[in-house]
């Protein structure tokens, strides 16, 4: 078994795992680095607050509605030919809003991106999936991991520095040059084929337009709820409708001749808890990002370049939590670093709620972005270690969905509790909002050791 896995390894399957890091982290980096050059946006194009908001929004809705659609193209198409579809059109579209004069044109540029991500990120995760094999795939996840567990970071600082150098439209702009270079190495070095053999490529539209629309509506809600609160109309009615979405979603699953995934996919342990931790770990990252970014820039006065460069130490804490738990999850299993992830993500997050000052803000949230580091490596690895190699692209693209639905859980969550913070001079906000953070990775860490399997037999 063995000598065969050895003899039918993709021979440049590192140098690809690199590339398809670079353009995963891409994607990650496009959901934070707008943050810091919104300000700048809204002056340059004089947008109004609704356009502010969907110019963050409207990537995360496409991005994570479109994911369970990715995910199966790539089962059925083939993982390197939706890769480089998706690749193409990320590219397209970031040229196209980092040129936006308008409003809408930045907007759809924003949608165009997300349709383009939707595509890459289950795509991508496939092909690493099907690429390694044992100890060496766990070790490939890792990496992977740690590349985009440290994008959201790394957007902070990328986005300061381009913003405070040649402008905001390089915010997308490089991701031009970079995607026309990946684009080519991979059509190059991916190997040709994929795709359901035998089998006519065929698409369950009313399913995909049901778990779209109805991810969507949760995302939307919740972005609702963190500015207008959580007990309102809007926010109960979308729920709702998302809900009963999700109930039809599950219902059409079940009769459908060529079904857009298997929901009893979501009924297996390792599925529903890698989908579990990837929530949580999402979440608590954006949640604790969010918080930093605001105190710097609003309570301490910081500009865009110096709170970039205090995420730095939060990007590499992230790296080295991913890291260090892809070499030892094939030997422990994954409820321990599980566990020790979201303990040490409490930890972090507790500091900076008992005192709020910029020195314990940082060690806590570099503290806390270690564990949540670690909580990738065993939400991917949990998740994907043993699907089969035609599912492992749905199985993606469940892994990349919750991915966004968390980040989107995270920011609305702590935006409404921290809400008098954002707008006023009092911390108390930013303290609540650490303390729920670290109340939740608590809870977490609980649930997360009864459903994570344990140590591996044999």
């Amino acid at each position: 078994m063995v000598q065969e896995a050895e003899r039918t390894a993709h021979p440049a399957r590192w140098r690809i795992l690199g590339f398809l890091g670079i353009a995963q982290l891409m994607l990650i980096l496009d959901v934070t680095v707008v943050a810091i050059a919104l300000p700048h946006i809204e002056a340059d194009l004089g947008l109004s607050r609704q356009a502010l908001t969907w110019t963050v929004s409207a990537y995360t809705l496409t991005f994570g509605g479109l994911m369970l659609l990715g995910g199966r193209l790539a089962d059925l198409l083939g993982a390197k030919r939706v890769m480089l579809t998706g690749l193409l059109l990320f590219t397209v579209a970031s040229l196209v809003t980092g040129l936006a004069e308008s409003a809408g044109v930045l907007v759809g540029g924003r949608v165009g991106q997300g349709v383009g991500a939707a595509m890459m990120s289950p795509a991508a995760l496939s092909l690493v999936v099907a690429l390694f094999d044992g100890d060496e795939r766990n070790k490939a996840l890792g990496v992977w991991s740690a590349l985009g567990g440290g994008g959201a970071a790394l957007g902070v600082l990328l986005g300061g520095l381009l913003t405070a150098g040649p402008g905001w439209p390089w915010v997308f702009f490089v991701n031009v040059p970079i995607g026309i270079v990946i684009a080519v190495v991979l059509a190059v070095l991916l190997p040709s084929g994929g795709g359901v053999p035998g089998e006519r490529p065929r698409l369950d539209v009313l399913g995909a337009a049901l778990v779209t629309a109805s991810s969507a509506a949760v995302i939307y809600a919740l972005i609702a709820a963190g500015e207008k609160g959580w007990l309102t109309l809007l926010t109960g009615v979308l729920l709702l409708a998302a809900a009963l979405g999700y109930v039809l979603f599950v219902a059409w699953q079940r009769r459908a001749r060529s079904p857009l995934m298997d929901v009893r996919l979501l009924a297996r342990r390792p599925v529903a808890t890698g989908a579990f931790l990837i929530l949580m770990a999402t979440a608590l990252m954006i949640a604790v990002f969010f918080l930093g970014t605001f105190y710097f820039q609003h309570a301490r006065g910081y500009n865009a370049w110096q709170t970039g460069l205090l995420f730095l130490p939060v990007a590499l804490a992230t790296m080295i939590g991913a890291d260090m738990t892809g070499r030892v999850i094939g030997r422990v299993g994954g409820r321990l670093p599980a566990l020790a992830g979201l303990v040490l993500a409490a930890v972090g997050m507790a500091v900076p709620a008992v005192s709020m000052h910029p020195v314990t803000v940082v060690v806590g949230v570099a503290v806390a972005a270690a564990g949540t580091g670690a909580m990738f490596v065993v939400a991917s690895a949990t998740a994907l270690g043993q699907v089969s190699p035609h599912e492992a692209g749905i199985a993606s693209g469940i892994v990349s969905t919750f991915h966004e639905l968390g980040a989107s859980l995270g920011a609305a969550v702590v935006s409404s509790v921290a809400a008098a913070s954002l707008i006023g001079t009092t911390l108390d906000g930013f303290t609540r909002g650490f303390t729920v953070a670290a109340i939740s990775s608590a809870v977490a860490a609980a649930i997360a050791t009864a459903l994570t399997p344990g140590r591996p037999r044999g």
